[in-house]
């Protein structure tokens, strides 16, 4: 009977689960059963995926506080392509648990669905692709919430998802729409009334309204009961007041973030006191009392990890109040912390790199605007900026040095003998001290390292030699013998180990002094003879040493050494005093265009005008000064004006002050484009003829480049390779911001070398020619070739030949014949031309090949191809 019982109980048993376990049966037993499998095993571990991944996130997304906070914490790069972007295996993994209880456990019966969890599965699958930035998909999962499960316990939240993943596909419109729609139910808790506003304030920041997201954004900080939430609206709308300027309430919320210390994130409350700072008024503000808080800040422990920015702060703090060595000393701790902002790391190099420009070391200046692009974003306007400032710098160092070294020889070369000596002299004192310090800074780094290897070597060593105490000290000397080791053995041998061997005669020295190398040697005589002996060489040997050292003096020491250093020729002092007067004009017109610091500027071109420089530059520096003292100083500049128009009348600059027709002024493109024209032609001596005095009258305007470069390349054409070399670095140096200083330094770096490098070549070409040179003066020879050619091609000229007029020089040309096959034929024609009587051209003939030709015309070097050729 019982074997009967337990066989029907074993098949209802199987009966009952089969039933349970059905996904078409809508009973008790069968909803409840399918939901608690969904909801405690697979959305569980879905769950616990969604979480894990949206941590990875969090932690590979970091708020920039230097930028006005999205009010969704978590932002997604949005340029990214399709096939480049990696999917995160956690929300993969938490698609697939959400899918896999739509799939098993879904109770579809009668067109409703019977379990209560699936909805649960559909709002992780959506909030599982929204995080993998798949918005699409993830709509599709929120729409159907709405669609298949209207009287949901999660309805509310699945619309906030889905307005979120429309305002994500750029539909801001739409999700202001059914948002206030949502905002008009009855029946939402709190929390959720507080999502759906934050999501409504960002829309409309989206649309550009922003009083209706500040007014959103309040409501939403009212009515959150999550203080990470809350924290992140007040610090916003503190960014968003600091913005348009209304402090009080700015500070208001900014203290409001404060005054929820642990009740969130730390970060918020640290950076709404580096808000607070920025709004600081350095007039009216009570500074005992922000050094005093920030002091407190510092002090408390759990503010440790934001180090760098409380530095940073206090940094700012004391440069806008003009204590560089405190800013200075702040910023270097900020720097200190490594901070993993590098927006704060950057403006930390960007101040200390300002606060050196100010002081006129633009050496340190440049290195600090380096480290400040390192860490800056290049695609920001901030970026190009200190960018440009940083090649500006260059010129700034190079002319300052020149400035500097050019009046320093100028000075000294002018004081009186007696005067000059004595300053010599001092200079002499100063170096030796500093080579003296020196000296004693190396000897005791030479000692430094001399006992770090002294102790290196002996730190295995005993520090007494005891033989009659065996034990460790014994080790320490090495491995016993073993006799297996071979010849390797011998190595462990006292004296046969340098290490030891210099060991034990210090420890001999230690114990016993110098003895002399005679018996008894154990007796305190033997002692001090040693002693004295050396003694005395030693004393000897140094004695020599201080006389030899005595009897030679190094020149750099004596003051002849720099007076042979000085120029001697008043033409030489003429050239550096050129230089330095140009260098002072460059300084004054980068310090005022480009950065705008119009007292260095006016300073440079003061001094400029001091130095009496040559007469082109007179006139610009003065209009340049008017255009400063317009700024700074009016009074200022009405007297230059007058200057100007009172010694200078018929000057352009006057002109130009005193408002004259600009018909009666040419303007200085129009001047160009007629010149540029006359260069086309091939008229290139008058250009040369011209020019210097088109660049001092135009001296001062950015057209000047311009005819810089022009001249470069009329001297190419005329004097060679060599000349327009020369000419394109005066370019390249004198205008190196100009779009004329680019290019002219592009060329140099890049074609320049290759026309360098050609040479004459003996190949054989199927294109030659024969040039006749002539002197430019000397038409009636010219006209004699010209008409004589013009005779042969109209008899002889079966091959099509053509000739040409081609300048060589100021003082040469060519009268050149083109298309010749070979250099025999052109040999023959050359023949015919100055044999024939009908001919009869007695000057000499250049056979040349077209590659050779056009080295020729490159160089100006036709005396080193006709020369004779060495064997």
């Amino acid at each position: 009977m019982k074997k009967n019982t337990l066989k029907y109980s074993f098949f209802l048993i199987f009966l009952f689960f089969l039933i349970a376990c059905s996904t078409k049966k809508n009973t008790f037993l069968s909803r409840n059963s399918h939901a608690l499998s969904t909801k405690y095993n697979i959305l569980y571990n879905g769950g616990i995926a969604l979480d894990k991944g949206l941590k990875s996130i969090q932690a590979n997304n970091q708020d920039n506080f230097w930028k006005m906070l999205p009010i969704e914490k978590m932002q997604f790069d949005e340029n990214f392509s399709e096939g480049e972007k990696t999917k995160n295996p956690d929300f993969e993994l938490a698609e697939t648990k959400a899918t896999k209880a739509i799939q098993k456990h879904s109770m579809n019966i009668g067109g409703r669905e019977k379990n209560y969890q699936i909805d649960e599965a559909y709002l992780m699958l959506g909030k599982a692709r929204y995080y993998d930035q798949r918005f699409i998909p993830a709509l599709e999962a929120f729409n159907y919430i709405l669609y298949k499960y209207p009287n949901s316990s999660n309805i509310h939240t699945a619309k906030i998802w889905r307005e979120k993943t429309n305002m994500r596909l750029g539909n801001d419109a739409v999700v202001v729409k059914n948002i206030n729609l949502l905002l008009k139910k009855a029946d939402l808790n709190k929390q959720t009334f507080s999502d759906a506003n934050a999501l409504l304030a960002e829309a409309f920041l989206n649309l550009e309204q922003r009083d209706s997201a500040i007014a959103k954004l309040r409501v939403a900080e009212e009515f959150s009961r999550i203080n990470e939430d809350r924290a992140r609206y007040r610090f916003i709308l503190g960014q968003m007041y600091q913005e348009d300027n209304k402090r009080d309430s700015a500070i208001y919320y900014y203290d409001a973030v404060i005054d929820m210390n642990r009740k969130a994130d730390r970060k918020y409350m640290m950076q709404a006191y580096a808000k607070k700072a920025q709004m600081f008024n350095y007039e009216n503000g009570n500074h005992d009392m922000f050094v005093e808080t920030y002091n407190k800040l510092v002090d408390d422990r759990e503010n440790r990890p934001y180090y760098d920015i409380l530095f940073y702060e206090m940094g700012v703090f004391f440069d806008k109040n003009k204590e560089q060595e405190n800013a200075l000393e702040f910023y270097n701790l900020s720097l200190g912390r490594k901070s993993k902002d590098p927006y704060l790391v950057a403006s930390a190099y960007r101040n200390i790199g300002n606060m050196y420009f100010k002081n006129t070391d633009y050496t340190m200046a440049a290195k600090y605007y380096d480290s400040t692009l390192v860490k800056l974003n290049p695609k920001t306007r901030e970026f190009a900026f200190i960018e440009k400032n940083r090649k500006n710098l260059d010129n700034v160092i190079k002319y300052e040095a020149i400035a500097k070294r050019n009046d320093s020889i100028i000075k000294v070369k002018g004081l009186p003998d007696e005067e000059r000596k004595a300053y010599f002299e001092g200079y002499i004192a100063e170096l030796k001290r500093k080579d003296e310090a020196k000296r004693i800074s190396e000897e005791k780094e030479k000692e430094r390292l001399a006992n770090i290897d002294r102790n290196t070597n002996t730190d295995n060593m005993p520090t007494t030699l005891n033989p009659q105490t065996p034990g460790k000290n014994d080790l320490a000397l090495g491995p016993p013998l073993n006799p297996s080791m071979g010849g390797d053995a011998a190595s462990t041998f006292y004296f046969y180990n340098p290490t030891t061997v210099a060991y034990g005669k210090l420890q001999f020295r230690k114990m016993w002094g110098n003895r002399a190398l005679v018996g008894n040697w154990r007796l305190a005589s033997s002692k001090s003879i040693a002693n004295a002996a050396l003694k005395d060489s030693i004393a000897a040997r140094q004695d020599s040493i201080n006389a030899l050292r005595d009897t030679i003096v190094e020149p750099k020491y004596t003051t002849e050494f720099y007076e042979k250093q000085l120029p001697t020729s008043q033409l030489v002092m003429d050239s550096i005093g050129k230089e330095r007067n140009f260098a002072y004009y460059q300084l004054g017109l980068i310090y005022k265009e480009k950065f705008k610091e119009y007292n260095l500027a006016s300073d440079k071109l003061e001094q400029l005008l001091q130095n009496k420089p040559e007469e082109k530059l007179i006139l610009p520096s003065m209009y340049n000064l008017y255009k400063i003292y317009e700024i700074t100083n009016p009074a200022r500049a009405e007297r230059i004006k007058s200057d100007i128009t009172a010694n200078y009348p018929k000057s352009r600059y006057a002109l130009i002050l005193n408002n004259t027709n600009t018909e009666d002024l040419v303007t200085a493109d129009k001047e160009y484009r007629k010149w540029f024209k006359i260069y086309e032609q091939g008229d290139y001596n008058t250009i040369l003829d011209n020019i210097d005095n088109l660049i001092n009258q135009y001296a001062g305007e950015d057209i000047v480049s311009k005819y810089e470069l022009l001249k470069a390349n009329a001297l190419g054409k005329v004097n060679g390779l060599a000349a327009y070399k020369k000419g394109l670095e005066a370019v390249a140096d004198n205008y190196p911001n100009s779009e004329e200083g680019k290019n002219a330094r592009e060329i140099l770096e890049k074609q320049i070398p290759g026309l360098e490098k050609l040479d004459f070549t003996t190949v054989d070409t199927k294109n030659w020619k024969i040039i006749y040179p002539v002197s430019n003066s000397d038409t009636k020879t010219v006209k004699k070739i010209e008409e004589a050619l013009k005779v042969y091609m109209l008899v002889e000229n079966y091959e099509r030949l053509t000739t040409s007029y081609d300048k060589y020089n100021k003082t040469e040309s060519f009268v050149v014949i083109h298309g010749l096959k070979s250099e025999a034929y052109a040999r023959d024609v050359s023949g015919v031309l100055r044999d024939d009587k009908k001919y009869k051209i007695s000057n000499p003939a250049i056979i040349i090949s077209s590659d050779n030709y056009s080295i020729v015309q490159i160089k100006k070097n036709i005396e080193a191809y006709t020369a004779p050729k060495t064997p």
